[in-house]
Parts: C-alpha cells; sequence; structure tokens
C-alpha cells in the first residue's frame, strides 16, 4: 500500500505523520512540488521484456515525454536473487540530487523514496501503479530493501541516465531505513 511517513530531523525515528489516504499523500508531495500518480494496471507476466513493458504503458510514456521533454526511458528490475543487490541499494542510500527530474513508474513491486525537505523528510513507499516525479534540485534517496523486488520505468530528458550529486549530508543514515518501515507496518 502506498505509504507516506513524515519525520522530523529532530526526531528522526518517530514518525510525526503516517498516512495510506492516496489523495493525502498525492496533496502533501504536491505542496512540496512533487508529483505522485496512479496509472492503470497492465496484465503483463514477470517474465515481460523491457521492451514489452514500454510497449504497454507506451501512451503514457509518450505523454510525459511530450510534457516534460524526456529525451529517452528505460527499465530497471531488480529481485531478491539478484547477486549485486547488495551493492546496488548502496548505491542509492546516499542523500543526494538531480540536475533533472527524477520520474519512476513503478510495474510492480515497490521501494522507498526519501525526499529532504528543511527540518522534515518523507518517506514515500511507492507501489505498482505509482508514478512520482521528484523535482531536480530535490535532496533524496531510495531504498529497495534488501530483498528488492520491483520493476520501474525511468524516463530521463539527460542521455546519459542516471547521474547523482551526492550532498554528503548524513540524515539517510539517520531515518529508519526499509526494513525498520516495513516491520512497522508503515
Amino acid at each position: 500500500m502506498t505509504t507516506l511517513s513524515i519525520f522530523s530531523q529532530e526526531d528522526p525515528v518517530n514518525a510525526m505523520t503516517v498516512t495510506t489516504e492516496f489523495s493525502e499523500i498525492r496533496d502533501a508531495l504536491a505542496a512540496e512540488g512533487v508529483q505522485l500518480e496512479r496509472w492503470e494496471t497492465r496484465n503483463l507476466p514477470e517474465t515481460a521484456s523491457a521492451e514489452e513493458i514500454l510497449a504497454a504503458y507506451q501512451p503514457e510514456v509518450q505523454r510525459l515525454k511530450e510534457s516534460w521533454g524526456f529525451q529517452n526511458a528505460d527499465v530497471i528490475s531488480l529481485n531478491p536473487d539478484h547477486p549485486k543487490k547488495e551493492a546496488l541499494r548502496g548505491k542509492f542510500l546516499d542523500e543526494h540530487v538531480h540536475s533533472e527530474d527524477e520520474v519512476r513508474f513503478f510495474v510492480r513491486g515497490h521501494g522507498l523514496f526519501y525526499l529532504h525537505f528543511g527540518e522534515k523528510v518523507y518517506a514515500l513507499r511507492c507501489e505498482q501503479n505509482d508514478l512520482i516525479s521528484v523535482p531536480d534540485g530535490t535532496p533524496h534517496w531510495f531504498d529497495m530493501g534488501p530483498e528488492p523486488k520491483f520493476t520501474c520505468i525511468r524516463l530521463f530528458t539527460n542521455k546519459e541516465g542516471w547521474v547523482a550529486n551526492f550532498t554528503g549530508e548524513d540524515i539517510a543514515s539517520r531515518i529508519p531505513r526499509y526494513e525498520a518501515l516495513a516491520a512497522a507496518g508503515k
């Protein structure tokens, strides 16, 4: 279930707010400039290729390309048996920013986006059918958990793909990780 937990930097362990109401989550994120949408489900087999996934969501992807100027789209997929899952998880766990919007659509599975706004951190558990657009320059990080299971469509204006500029802040190490939020039902 899509869930938003909001933490204060002063008390980074206990969430001040937790909600699973999609409209509340969407509105809270919109107030910070983050777009959250839900796309209609496509009935795809788990073995669907990147090409098949992109073809199934072609109308939505094309709409975003035309309205936001994205140059390309790709598919990233990770499963618990991936031999480099720990290294890949570690790559995204430190706070960073991008010079372009970070747009992800969850075809299946789930993951946590952490968004840092001033003295607050928003931990957003995205699920299948969620599309998130994190504005360029927004400090954030992503946690796929120790046993990742997700497939996402990624859209880029930068032809190089994912390029991060790490902030050097330690906030990501002080906010509960995926395991703690999942265990607490948040």
